[in-house]
């Protein structure tokens, strides 16, 4: 049976599957990953490298290019806050990036601030995920912000 068969996977199973992937793969790395009770802050988990400062991690997940966002009330920049992006290919493991929230104060073509204001929906942070801007996301390759976050 072939791997990575993404369309077998509903839009839950995906999310789950992106979740437990950055928990792992930041264990890999030598994280102490701690899960939360309840996802009602918009933060799937933490994690600590050795005695390091705790990070708090919301992790957003894709099967092909396109928009992504958080809520600005349940995202709110900060030093510890980063968004793991797990990009699905059919046939191919995930892509992974991993984003500090501080990066939205300079929101650009990719980084986006999205406010809606007289609108019903709520402020956002949004990530434009385009063939153009894809050059723009490569300094958050996974695998180089956690050699960031360990140095």
């Amino acid at each position: 049976m072939r791997r990575y068969i993404w369309s077998r996977l509903n839009k839950q199973q995906v999310g789950a599957y992106a979740e437990y992937f950055v928990k792992m793969e930041l264990t890999m790395y030598g994280f102490q990953v701690y899960e939360t009770e309840v996802d009602d802050r918009g933060i799937d988990f933490i994690a600590r490298f050795n005695d390091g400062p705790f990070i708090e991690v919301q992790v957003k997940s894709l099967r092909a290019l396109g928009y992504i966002f958080a809520q600005k009330e349940k995202f709110a920049l900060r030093d510890n806050l980063y968004m793991a992006v797990a990009l699905f290919t059919e046939g191919s493991p995930p892509t992974l990036y991993l984003i500090p929230s501080l990066t939205w104060n300079n929101p650009s073509q990719l980084f986006v601030s999205r406010d809606y204001e007289g609108l019903k929906s709520k402020p956002e942070w949004g990530l434009n995920l385009s063939q153009k801007n894809m050059a723009a996301l490569e300094p958050f390759r996974f695998d180089e912000s956690v050699h960031r976050l360990c140095n």
